[in-house]
């Protein structure tokens, strides 16, 4: 498959694309789900993060694939970069998001791909914000949910159309809340954590981002808040939820692909807004 010959025709690339992303999470979740269960070699270990080897064993397989039917096309990933980053396109994978509740044996974990196109007015390679995400995939092996989208098309669950809630009252809604690894983001994180936790029905803290993202898409959760996740963990989610209705409101708060995050069912922004 040659990925510039497609790229004249961007609805049957996106296509093949999703087809190859869809193949390469369904892979690399068929060994996160041989292994939940099993002991499991830790390259690195933080207070708050771990890093395993399956990581690496995961990326590398979703790599395989991924080149093999787009050889042309770079990869920006949590274990590395692939390829030239500089090209048109890139595709941006998290092959394990949740990596600390799958070390401990919890099923709640996922496998991130999306695929980024350089916008047309922006040429020379710089930041995040000249990509935009035309492919997104997120799946969950443990439950057998594969939530997919393809720019300007409906978000899908396992092939069915998903949208967003419509509950619009903090009072009703389910809010996802991740806490970053940094002191830095914890103690911005904390007080506004305090402030959301007497106003909405529940807060969830599941510990996947990628997972979470895609629960607003499909109405479980109204909003998820984090304020400094990695584009790895949310530019496949982003797009599902975007295209399930949603608001997918994110802002760079680090040369490192960090991010600020609302994610949010397009009626919940301004009231969980950083201050």
């Amino acid at each position: 498959m040659n990925a510039n010959k497609n790229k004249t025709n961007p609805a049957t690339h996106w296509k093949n694309a999703l087809k190859t992303a869809m193949e390469a999470a369904g892979a690399a979740g068929a060994v996160m789900r041989k292994n939940l269960q099993l002991p499991k070699k830790i390259n690195a270990s933080e207070q708050h993060d771990i890093k395993l080897d399956l990581d690496v064993r995961c990326q590398k397989l979703i790599e395989k694939n991924l080149r093999k039917a787009f050889p042309k096309i770079a990869i920006l990933g949590e274990e590395g970069i692939t390829g030239n980053i500089e090209s048109e396109e890139r595709w941006v994978v998290d092959p394990i998001d949740g990596t600390v509740n799958f070390t401990y044996g919890i099923p709640h974990a996922c496998v991130s791909i999306a695929l980024q196109q350089r916008m047309p007015s922006r040429r020379k390679a710089a930041s995040d914000g000249e990509f935009q995400t035309v492919v997104g995939v997120v799946y969950d092996p443990f439950t057998n949910e594969m939530f997919t989208a393809v720019r300007g098309e409906d978000a899908k669950l396992n092939g069915r159309k998903i949208v967003v809630s419509s509950r619009s009252r903090l009072g009703e809604a389910i809010v996802s809340v991740g806490f970053a690894k940094s002191t830095k983001n914890l103690e911005l994180m904390l007080p506004h954590f305090n402030k959301m936790v007497y106003e909405v029905r529940k807060i969830r803290i599941m510990g996947a981002a990628a997972l979470a993202m895609v629960y607003v898409a499909s109405g479980r959760f109204e909003a998820y808040v984090e304020s400094g996740v990695r584009l790895w963990d949310i530019a496949a989610g982003g797009l599902i939820l975007e295209c399930a209705g949603g608001d997918f409101w994110h802002e760079s708060v680090g040369p490192d692909h960090t991010y600020r995050v609302v994610a949010n069912n397009g009626k919940l922004r301004k009231k969980l807004m950083f201050n």
